[in-house]
C-alpha cells in the first residue's frame, strides 16, 4: 500500500490478484450461508433445518432429501468479472440450479438456471458478473420417490474475479505446494508424498508408508491381501492361446514385506482362447473380426445368407477374451481423488467382472454404445409390427455388504436413467429391456459395493459378473443367423420382402399364408401360425393388421337376453386424473398422474406421460400410462413430472365378464348398486419389468350413472389407493351418463288418459330407474278424438223404448185378429147345423164395410202369410166394398150370418 505497486507472492503462497478462491472446505468459508426450506407449500410440516450444504474437506456436498437446500455468497465487484466453479452432478433425481441476483434482487434468466448433468467426474461452469453487488445462489431439491440412494451435487474450486485488490498472499494448504514466486494457486502433491502448510516442495513418504494425492501426511502400508490384485487375459496369439495375467490394483498401497502379506501369483499361464462371439470369425492371427454385410457366423467362419433369407443383425457377447470396441470401463468417484486407476471391469473368458477399486464407494461403470437401430428388411415396411430393439443380459452379484447393481439407459453415459437395480447377492439370472426410442443408444452397468465411505477397502471381494449381452437390430451390427422371408415372385435374386399385411411365414420356407379373419400379427412371433392372434371380444383388427381396436360402439346382451347398444364416442378424448396426495418419509408431497385414451379408430390421440425433469424429455404413449407428479416452486413449470411408464398399450377386449385373458377385475373392487352390468375395457402392456415379468395390465369399468354429467369422473379402488393392489394390474372406475346404453322403445312406457269431452291424451314417460342416455328421444304427447259413455247410454235406452213400443203394438194387433177369427169360426159352426164337412151356401158376393176379406180368403184359400199381408193394400170400390169371388153357396150363407150378427150388435 505504501509503494502503490503490485508485488509477487513468495514461494509457498498464492494470490488471485483481483479475485478470491475457495478450495478448502473443512468448514464453511466466511461469507457463505446455507439453509434448507420446505417446498411442500405448508401441506406437511417437515424439519428442513439440517438439510443444508455440508463441507467435506476438498468439496462441499448438497443435501439428498426432499427439502430445498440453498448455498449463497454475496460479493461486491469493483469491475466486471466472472465466477467459475467445478461441480459433479450425476443424478437426475436432484434438480440443481445456479443463478445470480444483483443489488435490486433481479435474477438471471430462468432458462439458463438449470445445470447440465456432468459429462465426467467434474464439470466446469463459468458466468459473467457485472460490477456492483452480486449474490450467488446454488440451489438443489431432490425428487426421489422410490427407495433408492441419491447422489448429492458436489462443488469445489469456486473462484471469483473483479473484487478489490488483495493486500496479502495466502499460504498453500497442507498437501499442496508453491514452488515458484507469483503463483495464482498451489499444486497438489503427487501420491506417496506429502507437504505441510506453506510448503515449496513435497516430501516423499518412507517405503513402508503411502499417501494419496494431495495428502498432508503419510500412512503405514497395510499387508497385501487377495483383494489387492486382479486377473485379466491377454489377446489371443497366433497359436490361439491367451495368457492369464495378475496385476496389483493401482495405486498400490499395500506392502508385500509385512508379516501376513500375500504375494502376487505368477502370470503367464497359457490357456486356450475362447471362441469368437457370434457374428465374428477367427483371422490368421487368432484375432476376432466381424463378418461383412450379408454374412453370418457362429464364431468360427463367415457364411453368406442363402437366397430368400436376411441376416439378423445385432451384437451378442458371450465370450470375453478382450473388451469389445464399443464398450468401455470407467470409474466414477464421489470423493476427490487424482488416481489414474480407471479399470473397473475386466474380461475373464466366460464373463466380465468388477475389479477391486480404490475405494468401496466407487461407482464401477461398464458402458455399451451403439449407433442406432434398424428393423430387419422383411419388417421395414411395417415398423409398428416389429419391436425396435431389445437388450438382454445374464448377470449375478456376490456381496457381503449392501452392494447395488444399476442398469441405466439413455443417449450417453452421463445422460441416462436407471431402468432397474438389484441389491445384495443375486443368483445368476437374465434380464431383458425393450428399447422404444432411437435416442436410447447408451447402456451402462454400474456397481457400487457400499455407500459408507472409508479410506480402507473392506469389501474388495464383492463383485458383479456379466456373462452375456445380446442387443438386436443394431445398425452396423453383425449376424449370428439368417431369417427366412418372403421372396419376390418375379425375380430370381436373393432380395427379401415382407409378407403382405395379415400374412405369416410358414415355418422356414419363406412362403406367406393369410391369417384367419379378425386376427393380427404378433410382432414377437412373425413366423408360424401362432403369430396370428385372435382379437378380443368387441374389437376389430386395424388396417395394418398389427393390433385390435374399438370404434367405441358395441352391442351387449344382458342376462335376460335384452340387447343394449352403447356409444362411448364422447369419452374418447384423452382424460387425465390423479390419485390422492401421498408423502415420502421426508414429507415430500406427490401424486400419481394417470392419463387414459379409452378407445377410438386409427389415428386417434394417444394418452401421453412425460418426464420434464431430465433434458431428454422422455415420454411414453399408449392407452393408459402413469407418471409421478410433484408440485414445484423451483422451476418455471407448475409441476414436475417424472418416472413415466406404460400400463396398457394394447386393447385386449371389451366385455362384461370379470376375467379376460388372465386379467381379472373383481366385483368387490367397485361394488355396484344397480343391476345393469358394467362394461369393462381390458388393456395390457408388452413392457416387462423385474416385478411384472408378464407386463402391466389395466381394467377400466364403465358404469352407467345418468346423474353424472361430467366426462372424467374416474375413481380408484378404495382398498388400493394407488390404483393397483399388486403393482402390476391397475383398476379404474369411470362413472358417467355417457357410459349408459342408448335409449330405445323399451326404456319408456305410455300412459292413456280418460276420454274428457271427446278428447283423449297419450303421454310417454321413462321407465324408472332410468338406465339409458341418448339414443331415441321421448315421444311427444298424442291427442285423439273419442266417444264418451253418456252417448252410448242414451242410445241404448232410446233403442230399448222403441223396441218395447213396437212389440206391444204388434202383440195387440195380433190379439185382436185372433179374437175375430175365433168368433167367425164359431158362427160358421153354428150355421152348419152341426154337420161336419158341410158349409151353408153363399147369399151374396159382397163384403160388408168393416170386414176383412183377407181373413176369409186366408181360411178358404189357405194363402201364405206374406200374401195375406199384401191383401191389405188393395183399393176398395167407391161404395166401400171389395169384390171377391166366392166358391160356394155356403159362402153366401156365411155372409148373411155376418149381416145378422152386425144387426144384432
Amino acid at each position: 500500500m505504501q509503494s502503490q505497486q503490485c508485488q509477487k507472492c513468495a514461494a509457498g503462497t498464492y494470490s488471485l490478484g483481483t479475485g478470491v478462491a475457495f478450495d478448502e472446505w473443512d468448514s464453511l468459508p466466511t461469507g457463505f450461508v446455507t439453509h434448507g426450506v420446505n417446498t411442500n407449500g405448508g401441506h406437511v410440516h417437515t424439519d428442513c433445518s439440517n438439510s443444508t450444504w455440508t463441507p467435506k474437506g476438498d468439496y462441499i456436498a448438497s443435501n439428498t432429501d426432499e427439502c430445498t437446500a440453498t448455498l449463497s455468497y454475496a460479493v461486491n465487484l469493483k469491475e466486471a468479472g466472472t465466477v467459475s466453479f467445478e461441480y459433479s452432478y450425476p443424478d437426475y433425481s436432484i434438480y440443481f440450479e445456479f443463478y445470480v441476483q444483483n443489488d435490486q434482487c433481479q435474477s438471471t434468466d430462468s432458462d439458463n438456471r438449470g445445470m447440465k448433468i456432468s459429462q465426467n467426474n467434474w464439470s466446469q461452469h463459468r458466468v459473467q458478473l457485472k460490477s456492483g453487488t452480486n449474490v450467488l445462489y446454488w440451489r438443489t431439491v431432490t425428487y426421489a420417490l422410490q427407495d433408492s440412494t441419491v447422489k448429492p451435487v458436489l462443488l469445489r474450486n469456486i473462484a471469483i474475479s473483479g473484487v478489490a485488490y488483495t493486500s496479502e498472499c495466502f499460504h498453500c494448504k497442507p498437501g499442496t505446494y508453491g514452488a515458484d514466486p507469483g503463483s495464482a494457486h498451489c499444486a497438489p502433491c503427487p501420491a506417496d508424498s506429502y507437504s505441510n502448510k506453506g510448503a515449496t516442495v513435497c516430501h516423499q513418504c518412507d517405503s513402508d508408508k503411502f499417501s494419496e494425492a494431495g495428502s498432508g501426511s503419510c500412512k503405514a502400508r497395510p499387508p497385501c491381501k487377495d483383494s489387492d490384485y486382479f486377473y485379466t487375459h491377454t489377446p489371443c496369439n497366433a497359436e490361439g492361446k491367451t495368457q492369464l495375467m495378475y496385476k496389483w490394483i493401482e495405486p498400490k498401497i499395500c506392502s508385500e514385506t509385512v508379516e501376513g502379506a500375500v504375494k502376487l501369483p505368477a502370470s503367464g499361464e497359457k490357456q486356450t482362447c475362447p471362441p469368437c462371439n457370434p457374428g465374428f470369425f477367427v483371422t490368421n492371427s487368432s484375432a476376432c473380426e466381424p463378418c461383412t454385410n450379408g454374412f453370418y457366423s457362429n464364431g468360427t467362419a463367415c457364411a453368406k445368407c442363402p437366397a430368400g433369407t436376411e441376416p439378423v443383425v445385432g451384437f451378442e457377447y458371450k465370450w470375453w477374451n478382450t473388451m469389445p470396441s464399443n464398450m468401455k470401463s470407467s470409474i466414477y468417484r464421489r470423493e476427490f481423488s487424482d488416481s489414474d486407476h480407471n479399470t473397473a471391469w475386466e474380461v475373464a473368458g466366460e464373463y466380465v467382472y468388477t475389479t477391486p477399486g480404490d475405494q468401496d464407494t466407487d461407482y464401477q461403470m461398464l458402458t455399451l454404445t451403439v449407433p442406432g437401430y434398424r428393423p430387419p428388411q422383411s419388417m421395414a415396411k411395417d415398423s409398428e409390427r416389429s419391436e425396435k430393439s431389445r437388450i438382454t443380459f445374464v448377470f449375478e452379484t456376490k456381496c457381503s455388504a449392501d452392494c447395488k447393481l444399476f442398469f441405466l439407459a439413455g443417449y450417453n453415459q452421463w445422460n441416462n436413467e436407471v431402468v432397474e437395480q438389484w441389491k445384495g447377492t443375486n443368483r445368476k439370472q437374465s434380464y431383458s429391456y425393450l428399447i422404444q426410442s432411437n435416442s436410447t443408444v447408451s447402456f451402462t452397468w454400474t456397481f457400487q459395493r457400499t455407500e459408507e465411505f472409508a479410506m480402507e477397502r473392506k469389501y474388495s471381494t464383492d463383485a458383479a459378473k456379466i456373462y452375456s449381452i445380446h442387443i438386436t437390430n443394431v445398425i452396423g451390427g453383425v449376424a449370428s443367423q439368417c431369417r427366412h422371408c418372403a421372396m419376390r415372385s418375379a425375380a430370381a435374386s436373393s432380395a427379401c420382402v415382407a409378407c403382405p399385411l395379415g400374412h405369416y411365414m410358414v415355418g422356414g420356407t419363406g412362403v406367406c399364408k393369410s391369417c384367419p379373419p379378425n386376427t393380427f400379427i404378433r410382432a414377437e412371433l412373425p413366423v408360424g401360425e401362432d403369430a396370428c392372434v385372435q382379437c378380443g371380444p368387441n374389437t376389430k383388427r386395424n388396417k395394418a393388421r398389427t393390433a385390435c381396436l374399438s370404434d367405441c360402439t358395441l352391442d351387449m346382451h344382458t342376462s335376460g337376453g335384452a340387447l343394449l347398444h352403447y356409444d362411448f364416442s364422447l369419452l374418447t378424448n384423452v382424460t387425465g386424473f390423479h390419485s390422492s396426495p401421498r408423502f415420502t418419509n421426508k414429507g415430500l408431497r406427490y401424486f400419481h398422474r394417470f392419463n387414459v385414451g379409452l378407445c377410438g379408430k386409427e389415428g386417434r390421440a394417444l394418452a401421453t406421460c412425460v418426464d420434464n425433469v431430465t433434458e431428454s424429455q422422455r415420454q411414453v404413449k399408449g392407452y393408459v400410462c402413469q407418471s409421478t407428479v410433484v408440485p414445484s416452486d423451483i422451476r418455471s413449470e407448475s409441476v414436475v413430472s417424472s418416472q413415466p411408464f406404460l400400463i396398457g398399450d394394447q386393447l385386449i377386449g371389451i366385455t362384461t365378464d370379470m376375467t379376460l385373458n388372465g386379467i381379472s377385475s373383481p366385483k368387490w373392487l367397485f361394488p355396484a348398486a344397480s343391476g345393469l352390468p358394467d362394461v369393462i375395457f381390458y388393456y395390457k402392456s408388452r413392457e416387462a419389468t423385474q416385478a411384472c415379468k408378464r407386463g402391466r395390465s389395466a381394467t377400466i369399468r364403465l358404469r352407467c350413472d345418468p346423474t353424472v354429467n361430467v366426462k372424467d369422473h374416474i375413481t380408484l379402488p378404495s382398498n388400493c389407493s394407488e390404483g393397483t393392489c399388486d403393482g402390476c394390474t391397475f383398476h379404474f372406475l369411470w362413472q358417467s351418463q355417457h357410459a349408459c346404453p342408448l335409449c330405445t322403445k323399451n326404456h319408456y312406457r305410455e300412459i292413456v288418459s280418460a276420454c274428457v269431452q271427446g278428447i283423449q291424451r297419450t303421454t310417454y314417460v321413462w321407465q324408472q330407474p332410468l338406465q339409458c342416455y341418448g339414443g331415441e328421444s321421448l315421444p311427444a304427447q298424442k291427442v285423439s278424438a273419442c266417444v264418451t259413455l253418456d252417448f252410448w247410454l242414451k242410445f241404448g235406452v232410446s233403442t230399448g223404448v222403441i223396441a218395447a213400443v213396437l212389440l206391444i203394438s204388434i202383440s195387440c194387433y195380433f190379439w185382436k185378429k185372433t179374437r175375430k177369427l175365433q168368433y167367425k169360426y164359431s158362427k160358421l159352426m153354428m150355421t152348419s147345423g152341426g154337420k161336419e164337412c158341410e158349409l151353408p151356401g153363399a147369399d151374396s158376393c159382397a163384403i160388408m164395410e168393416g170386414e176383412d176379406a183377407e181373413d176369409d180368403l186366408m181360411d178358404l184359400t189357405k194363402k201364405s202369410f206374406f200374401t195375406k199381408i199384401k191383401s191389405f193394400s188393395r183399393e176398395r170400390t167407391s161404395d166401400g166394398f171389395d169384390s171377391v169371388p166366392l166358391k160356394s153357396s155356403s159362402s153366401r150363407r156365411l155372409m148373411e150370418d155376418d149381416d145378422s150378427y152386425d144387426a144384432e150388435i
